[in-house]
């Protein structure tokens, strides 16, 4: 036991003798997640994790997914091309390396610029595994939607993404390659249970954005029952949440109605959504409208699994 204490502990603070981080005045503080590839640094990931940190007062502890196995070069075709395969291989490996560290002293100068309290953690097995474990330890994560962590570039949501997005066991934040700061919300409910919850999810870590104006967007099917049969309770929790909260019923198919909804703004949204674990399904607020998103606009979006 006392080895694998001492592992652990070593795997998570000793990776720079330089490494520092503020302390918060507040040691009940939030935990939130800033998730990188070293050699993909998203920049714009770190510019909404230091907004929303100081608008949650919350503690940011940046994930540096160093899985052993990536590299940013094509290992096969050196060791095919070159007869000096092996000398290459180290150059290219202590190039990696630079990179990866680069990225954490620009994680580091940025928090420290910030005034935000900050650590950060270098992990070295596979990367999906990893990220899962870390969210059972934190409120919230926050990733850009282009996220591989492999050489190959996919179209957004990435296979990375959706997996994370379907087992993750806290609330994720999306966002875009682009950061324009947050100055409006609009929460998505579909009647069910997973939306109200992501809802109250927001709330419990962003209680201080309730400045901003926000709306609660919902879609009454054709044919279908209204989702705010409910709406004497809807109205009542989300008064105690939201004060000045505006209620939007639109009419059509839900993706279309949203996406269009959306695509029509002008305003910085962040999106608030319920999604599902596989053993539960939103009547449309699925994973594939999360996937739609995601695909169709550069929206920033809060989403949140109810068990």
């Amino acid at each position: 036991m006392k080895e694998i204490t001492k592992k652990i502990i070593k795997k998570e603070f000793n990776y720079s003798p330089e490494k520092k981080s503020l302390t918060s005045k507040n040691e009940r503080s939030k935990k939130i997640l800033a998730v990188f590839d070293g050699y993909k640094f998203s920049q714009s990931t770190l510019e909404y994790a230091i907004q929303l940190t100081k608008e949650a007062d919350a503690y940011l502890v940046g994930v540096f997914l160093d899985e052993s196995f990536y590299r940013s070069y094509n290992t096969l075709q050196i060791l095919k091309t070159y007869k000096n395969a092996e000398q290459i291989l180290l150059k290219l490996d202590a190039k990696d390396q630079e990179k990866r560290d680069a990225a954490v002293k620009q994680f580091q100068k940025a928090c420290g610029q910030a005034g935000i309290a900050y650590t950060f953690h270098r992990n070295t097995d596979i990367a999906i595994h990893e990220l899962k474990q870390e969210s059972i330890f934190a409120d919230l994560i926050i990733i850009n939607d282009s996220e591989t962590f492999s050489r190959v570039a996919e179209d957004s949501p990435t296979r990375f993404i959706k997996e994370l997005l379907s087992d993750v066991q806290c609330p994720v934040l999306v966002v875009p390659n682009k950061f324009i700061a947050i100055d409006k919300i609009i929460l998505l409910y579909d009647g069910g249970p997973s939306s109200v919850f992501a809802i109250k999810m927001f709330s419990y870590i962003f209680n201080g954005m309730g400045n901003l104006p926000v709306e609660v967007f919902t879609v009454k099917e054709k044919n279908g029952s209204s989702p705010l049969s409910h709406h004497k309770l809807m109205k009542e929790f989300i008064k105690r949440h939201f004060p000045k909260a505006k209620f939007i019923v639109a009419k059509g198919n839900p993706e279309e109605q949203v996406v269009g909804y959306l695509r029509n703004h002008k305003e910085n949204e962040l999106v608030v959504l319920g999604a599902y674990r596989r053993s539960e399904i939103s009547r449309w607020f699925k994973t594939s409208m999360a996937d739609i998103l995601i695909k169709e606009l550069d929206t920033v979006l809060f989403i949140a699994h109810n068990k």
